[in-house]
């Protein structure tokens, strides 16, 4: 699939989050497995759901680490693209 970054995110009602000391456990409910996030992982996580589009969490992604931009660019979108295909996120225009 391809990513916009202009689309905004949104978590399933299937999936629930549980953070605990800036880590998440995310537990896909239809297939009863779990994920786990460290702390960047979270960060990203929490921008991605609070942010109007996918561009407003890169944007600040990008103020917050000290991450060549294309290469945290190529990491966000696959990381998107991985949530997406486990189903732990849906994305649609914003």
């Amino acid at each position: 699939m391809s990513i916009s970054f202009d689309w905004k995110v949104r978590v399933p009602d299937d999936v629930l989050v549980s953070q605990l000391d800036g880590e998440s456990v995310l537990l896909k409910l239809k297939s009863e497995c779990y994920f786990g996030l460290d702390e960047i992982g979270t960060r990203i996580w929490d921008l991605l759901l609070s942010s109007d589009s996918i561009q407003g969490a890169y944007e600040a992604l990008v103020t917050e680490y000290d991450e060549d931009p294309d290469k945290l660019r190529a990491d966000l979108t696959e990381l998107v693209d991985s949530f997406v295909e486990q189903g732990l996120i849906e994305v649609a225009s914003a």
